[in-house]
């Protein structure tokens, strides 16, 4: 029986600039965590562990990750004060300026409050308790 012969090669990882630019296109179309890895051509593993040796890993993550927020962000702003779409504009202040449309209420009161119609009320209220005998006697000062 004979055995044939493997070649192996030992992953060595190195943050190329192939592997740097992977990285950050992957994280500028908005991908994150095992999906950058799997984006880049790299397991996640691989992907945690090359992330751990080298910063410019991290950095080509996050500035990918900025890029492309800063990239939609000009473009909804754009459309915002261009004229092209007041939705967009009403979202922008909602979600971005925390701007909330006020909330009018109008309440209007036909009846005038009066302070001797209102004593003429209860003086009539407390007449009828006692005229149903459940009045309470309070002592005079």
């Amino acid at each position: 029986m004979s055995f044939l012969s493997l070649t192996h090669e030992p992953l060595t990882l190195q943050a190329t600039e192939q592997r740097l630019t992977a990285v950050y296109e992957a994280a500028r179309k908005g991908l994150k965590g095992d999906r950058i890895a799997f984006a880049a051509g790299m397991k996640p593993a691989d992907f945690r562990r090359l992330a751990q040796m080298d910063p410019l890993v991290e950095l080509a993550q996050e500035k990918g990750a900025a890029d492309g927020e800063a990239a939609l962000a000009e473009v909804l702003y754009d459309a915002a004060t261009l004229g092209k779409d007041p939705k967009v504009a009403l979202d922008l202040l909602k979600h971005r300026h925390d701007w909330v449309a006020k909330q009018q209420l109008d309440v209007t009161v036909d009846d005038k409050i009066s302070v001797l119609k209102a004593l003429e009320l209860a003086n009539a209220r407390v007449d009828a308790m006692i005229i149903e005998g459940t009045a309470v006697a309070i002592d005079e000062v």
